[in-house]
């Protein structure tokens, strides 16, 4: 693929952002070329500490969350401080630089892009974390969530 057309697709995943405080957001994030890194359980671990890391949050709220070998999803709430762009970047940033660590490696980890969704007032919160943690089980990774190690949420 053309950096022209990955450039394109890039920009059209930020066309129409809005970052509202006190929103919550869908977000979807892909490694590297779909890079499985995550199949190395302790870089999974390292990863997973960033995601409810208070100081990485700042004043949002991580509702739910599940990471995939390829990718990961997480169900934020946005405080009134920080954009929405802003808390994505440390939680790839953090993760990236310790799941590098274990892979002895440097470089992207997650890819420049994200998609988002705002999720409407008459969207069930928990439907849509069950959603997300349900990713292992529609993968076929395992039977049943309990046996899947990366993936929390504040109703559980």
């Amino acid at each position: 693929m053309s950096e022209q057309k990955i450039q394109s697709g890039h920009q059209a995943l930020r066309k129409g952002r809005v970052s509202l405080p006190n929103h919550v957001y869908l977000i979807t994030t892909t490694t590297v070329d779909r890079q499985r890194f995550f199949d190395n359980f302790t870089a999974g671990c390292a990863a997973a500490r960033c995601f409810e890391n208070a100081e990485l949050l700042g004043d949002a709220r991580m509702l739910a969350w599940v990471l995939m070998p390829d990718h990961a999803h997480w169900l934020i709430h946005l405080g009134e401080r920080d954009a929405l762009s802003v808390v994505v970047n440390r939680l790839k940033s953090s993760s990236a630089r310790l799941a590098n660590r274990v892979h002895h490696r440097q470089g992207a980890l997650w890819d420049a892009a994200y998609h988002d969704h705002a999720l409407r007032a008459e969207e069930d919160l928990q439907h849509v974390a069950r959603y997300i943690i349900a990713n292992p089980l529609r993968a076929g990774l395992v039977q049943r969530i309990g046996d899947y190690p990366f993936w929390n949420a504040v109703w559980v």
